[in-house]
């Protein structure tokens, strides 16, 4: 499992976002088409018929950003050492995207969550926008494209790759 951009890459599977874990909302990326995934949302779309796909409301990683989340941890660690039964504020849910699936019977918008905690940085947020307008260009650019990252997916070890090579492997996927 890693997170390359706003696609989370999992067993071959493509998401825009995290993963969904049960009821959660989430957006798959298969070789036919976007998949709504989750309980309050529901949808299939073929790419022959997405004209376009977009994505709001993202997390930018900014200094500010990254010095309040490791703030909120410190304050919690204290808070959780003097008072041990208190809820702790790390169970917030994380932001949530939205992506914009416009096809020939009309626009339609659809959740999921964000995967980086801290936010994306602007260089990926770019390049996973080209990557989700390439996606738009026919089924057998999308498929190509999912199957080159699906690829790298199963053959991946480790975590998520470090914020150089991800913008790498997104250039690369954009072409």
């Amino acid at each position: 499992m890693a997170m390359v951009g706003l696609f989370w890459i999992a067993e071959g599977d493509v998401y825009v976002g995290a993963k969904p874990s049960g009821l959660a909302p989430g957006v798959r990326l298969s070789p036919d088409g976007v998949v709504a995934l989750g309980d309050k949302q529901s949808g299939r779309f073929p790419w022959e018929d997405v004209r376009t796909l977009t994505v709001a409301d993202v997390p930018v990683k900014t200094l500010k950003r990254q010095v309040g989340v490791a703030t909120e941890l410190a304050l919690d660690t204290v808070v959780n050492m003097v008072m041990p039964t208190s809820p702790s504020r790390l169970g917030d849910a994380p932001a949530m995207l939205t992506i914009g699936v416009e096809t020939r019977e009309g626009d339609h918008e659809l959740s999921a969550y964000a995967a980086a905690a801290v936010g994306y940085s602007p260089a990926e947020l770019d390049l996973s926008r080209a990557l989700l307008s390439r996606l738009t260009k026919g089924r057998q650019e999308a498929a190509t494209t999912l199957a080159a990252m699906a690829e790298w997916g199963r053959t991946w070890e480790g975590g998520s790759p470090g914020g150089t090579e991800r913008e790498s492997l997104l250039r690369k996927w954009v072409g």
